[in-house]
């Protein structure tokens, strides 16, 4: 066991120092493996064994099941039944039967690249310096200036098992060389042992960026433009609040999208110089770029000062033109057994001065497609500062996105969840009936923001539910206009927009009539009837603005139908929800939002309402003692079971899920049956 484990822990500590750092490669690009001697389990003799990456893994985050295991001899034997280029593809199901035992990734693509190689570890990686030298338009003359013999050039080729026969060549004619550059593509390096081929994988690296560094010009995107420079950070992150909701519309004109919004350093400084439109239409080259990016971004044209209504009129012109091109690039390109076109929306959107939108099916896929185009802005500007940006031809960038393969990946996947896709923002978030709701939303594939009052509360339920990916906390008071005006911001520039609101924060104080104040009325009153109606209205204003349509749910009560005893102020608030949800419905159905609510009543455990003093309230109205009010609100229902805040985010869930598509204005009970609160 110890000679089998000894390379594979060298091979994943490797990979993840190496996937760690950006500099070296960008996430899940690139891949890993290391080749070693073991017994053969059946024959009691050795075997040769090749471990590498599998198929879409991270090497940052690499472990052991992340590996494919392939026995050498039957890899290499491969090249005997090779049948050419035009059958590249044929190779990749040939592999499975080299496969060594049970479990493991599925090999990628890059498999034959590291097996035919002479070297017991080789790297494959994307280092956006390596590949500023690879999309270099005389990058084979730079990489002999740069590297001399040490680092041989090799042309651009699609992956897959010839670029293996190619790199094993070069391996062999060059015994003194460590590694390659692959044209249009990334680097490859190799070592006798595990340190070495990570030295010389960094070497590679180091050398290239300072090359880049004491060679490169100094500007090579070109002089700033005044007109372009960046707006200032509160009015730039204004700006793209305000047309994050219009392009995640447009961006998801054919599947539904979420969005990613950055305004890094890099991407403003890049938007600010002369030639960012040419270098942007030229696209991106190393195949883990665009077929993330697309093949290219949509770029605004006007400048940052530029009105909004007149940005967003013109962003929809472009949309409609970059329609039409990339329709035009598919029918260019596509061959009659070509996979059909997976849809023509832009991916990455820039707009100078303000930052970068990015998009995709869920907010890691939208998030990482920025990180890659960063990283392409990072290989723009080392391959201008040595020479000229010259990513591989268009048609072979169509090969690689409408690739079989990658088909065949995709087609992988698992199905999406219900809600996948959509964007929640749940107000009082942070306990009871709030959290409930929002960790079943996330369950169901929702990104998810968590709205409360008490920021530390809203924070500990975001990161119960995971990472930013799935969940973010913004501290808002509903009673506040400012706050929550500033909520539905964060919400955007956190996912792109809003899909479904949860009208859920709530309190609630039990007096009579005659013992009821001003303050008790006004504040029930400012938190329920009129925080419902603030939160409503500001995120309707983002669900018209996306043209996708959305759900507004209101937590509303029992008590809004069912005169109670000292609940005055309480259920006249809540009657007063009830009835936005009617309003609201009737208004914002031509909008394709749909507005409903859900009646809880006796949600006893795990209310942060009851909690905080309504219940001993209610204990003291019913006569009972207070850790028994549970059990007697089951009791006087017609089911006689105990509501539970996870009932209530049921209901939301089945109102928010394209079961009822055709369902608005509805009030739906879930108080385990109290007749006298039946809707009439």
């Amino acid at each position: 066991m110890g000679g089998l484990m000894a390379p594979i822990g060298e091979l994943v500590e490797r990979s993840r120092r190496l996937g760690s750092d950006p500099r070296n490669t960008n996430y899940a690009g690139g891949n890993t493996s290391a080749k070693g001697e073991t017994t053969d389990p059946v024959t009691g003799g050795p075997v040769e064994l090749l471990w590498v990456k599998g198929s879409g893994g991270d090497l940052g985050t690499l472990t052991e099941s992340g590996l494919a295991t392939l026995r050498l001899d039957r890899l290499r034997a491969l090249a005997g039944v090779y049948p050419g280029v035009d059958r590249e593809d044929e190779m990749v199901a040939l592999f499975d039967y080299c496969l060594h035992g049970r479990g493991g990734a599925a090999p990628s693509i890059d498999t034959a690249m590291h097996g035919l190689v002479e070297a017991d570890h080789v790297d494959h990686l994307h280092p956006d310096a390596g590949i500023a030298f690879a999309t270099a338009a005389d990058g084979e003359a730079l990489t002999k200036e740069c590297f001399g013999d040490r680092v041989i050039w090799v042309p651009w080729r699609r992956p897959g098992f010839q670029l293996g026969l190619d790199i094993a060549a070069v391996r062999r004619a060059h015994p003194g060389a460590i590694g390659v550059i692959l044209g249009g593509h990334g680097i490859t390096a190799w070592g006798d042992t595990s340190q070495e081929c990570e030295r010389r994988s960094l070497e590679i690296i180091r050398t290239a960026q300072a090359f880049i560094d004491e060679r490169g010009r100094p500007e090579p995107f070109g002089a700033a433009v005044p007109e372009l420079a960046p707006l200032p950070p509160h009015e730039r992150r204004s700006r793209a609040a305000a047309l994050a909701p219009v392009l995640r519309g447009l961006a998801s004109t054919d599947r539904p999208q979420v969005g990613h919004f950055t305004d890094a350093p890099d991407v403003l400084d890049f938007l600010s110089r002369t030639e960012h439109p040419r270098l942007a239409a030229l696209g991106t080259s190393c195949p883990d770029h665009f077929l993330r990016t697309k093949v290219r971004p949509m770029v605004l044209d006007l400048p940052p000062a530029a009105p909004v209504d007149d940005v967003v009129a013109r962003l929809k012109e472009l949309h409609a033109a970059y329609r039409e091109e990339y329709a035009g690039y598919y029918q260019r390109h596509a061959a009659p057994d070509s996979p059909a076109m997976r849809g023509a929306d832009p991916a990455i959107v820039l707009v100078p001065g303000v930052g970068m939108f990015s998009f995709g099916r869920d907010k890691q896929t939208a998030r990482v497609a920025g990180e890659f185009y960063v990283n392409a802005i990072h290989v723009m500007r080392g391959a201008e500062a040595i020479s000229r940006y010259a990513p591989i031809p268009e048609s072979e960038r169509f090969r690689i996105e409408y690739w079989a393969l990658e088909e065949a990946k995709l087609a992988r996947m698992p199905a999406p969840k219900p809600l996948a896709s959509r964007v929640a923002l749940v107000t009082g978030g942070g306990s009871g009936i709030g959290r409930a709701v929002a960790l079943r939303l996330a369950a169901e594939g929702a990104c998810v923001v968590v709205a409360d009052r008490d920021a530390e509360s809203a924070a500990r339920v975001a990161a119960e539910i995971g990472t930013a990916d799935a969940a973010v906390s913004v501290a808002a008071d509903v009673t506040d206009e400012e706050q929550i005006g500033a909520a539905v911001r964060d919400a955007v520039l956190a996912f792109g927009g809003i899909d479904l609101v949860v009208n859920n924060a709530g309190l609630s104080v039990s007096k009579p009539l005659l013992e009821t104040t001003l303050a008790d009325w006004d504040l029930q009153h400012d938190v329920m009837a009129r925080g419902s109606f603030l939160v409503s209205r500001e995120a309707a204003r983002v669900m018209v603005g996306q043209g996708m349509g959305g759900d507004i749910v209101y937590i509303v009560s029992k008590n809004a139908v069912f005169a109670g005893p000292a609940n005055i102020a309480y259920g006249s608030a809540k009657a007063d929800q009830a009835h936005q949800v009617r309003l609201l419905a009737a208004e914002l159905g031509e909008h394709r939002i749909r507005v409903n609510g859900v009646n809880p009543d006796g949600v006893v455990r795990g209310s942060g309402i009851f909690a905080s003093g309504w219940g001993a309230q209610r204990a003291a109205v019913y006569g009972v003692p207070e850790e028994r009010l549970g059990e007697f609100y089951a009791q006087r229902t017609l089911l006689k079971r105990e509501v539970l805040p996870a009932h209530v985010a049921n209901a939301v869930f089945v109102l928010a899920s394209s079961d009822l598509s055709h369902t608005t204005g509805l009030l739906v009970p879930v108080d385990a049956g109290v007749a006298a609160a039946f809707l009439r």
